[in-house]
């Protein structure tokens, strides 16, 4: 049966600053372009091999996706772009360094706010500096669509309807797939996956660069999971 591959961004320029970054459109660091072209040779050691590969609208994850494809020798594959698999967007934290604002918050606040199922960060006004809502890759969104912030409940709401109609169809005819995004999207479809509790899925890390291997039955059932280690 078919197989699916979850794959992290390689690190950003903003994880090495340790700043909250969602929505914003960073590049990846040197560390970051190493770990997605050693991922990429993993792949190809494995044996891997897609049939199509998604995406989001941001570099970082689309640079990744092209490193890993271009190692293992399958750049030329049908690739996807979405919104649908953005990072969560972190809301006025966004820019912010994470260990300034655990000193002026608190660490267990920030630790809900970062890892917690349904409890949104501070939300930035779609007038704000930095909203997404003029920015033109989602121009062709409703801008009530286009979020302020959102914790992990509504970014698994917004990845369904993308893994509903377009992913599982093409696992469930026996297609390999490649995701590369980011550690909140891809937590949101591995606890879809794995039936994560909403509790337990504060525990779920996605490291940078770590190719993540799904196996499925005929329902897509996931039968197995194998971390391509770095």
């Amino acid at each position: 049966m078919a197989k699916l591959v979850l794959i992290r961004h390689g690190q950003s320029e903003w994880n090495l600053a340790n700043k909250f970054t969602g929505w914003v459109d960073v590049d990846l660091s040197e560390k970051g372009v190493e770990e997605a072209k050693a991922a990429g040779q993993k792949i190809k050691e494995s044996g891997l091999t897609f049939d199509y590969a998604y995406t989001s609208v941001l570099k970082r994850a689309i640079k990744t996706l092209h490193y890993v494809l271009e190692e293992s020798d399958q750049l030329w594959i049908p690739e996807t772009k979405t919104w649908r698999l953005n990072e969560r967007h972190y809301g006025a934290l966004q820019g912010l360094n994470k260990k300034e604002t655990a000193e002026k918050y608190g660490d267990d606040q920030v630790h809900i706010w970062r890892r917690s199922y349904d409890v949104l960060p501070p939300l930035l006004a779609a007038d704000a500096e930095g909203s997404a809502v003029k920015d033109p890759r989602y121009a062709n969104l409703d801008p009530n669509i286009v979020p302020g912030g959102e914790n992990l409940k509504v970014t698994l709401e917004r990845v369904m309807p993308f893994w509903e109609d377009q992913i599982a169809p093409k696992l469930l005819d026996g297609k390999n797939v490649i995701i590369a995004a980011h550690g909140n999207s891809l937590r949101a479809l591995s606890k879809y996956i794995e039936r994560i509790s909403d509790d337990d899925i504060m525990d779920l890390e996605m490291a940078t660069g770590e190719p993540v291997v799904y196996d499925f039955d005929d329902k897509l059932n996931m039968t197995n999971k194998t971390k391509l280690g770095k």
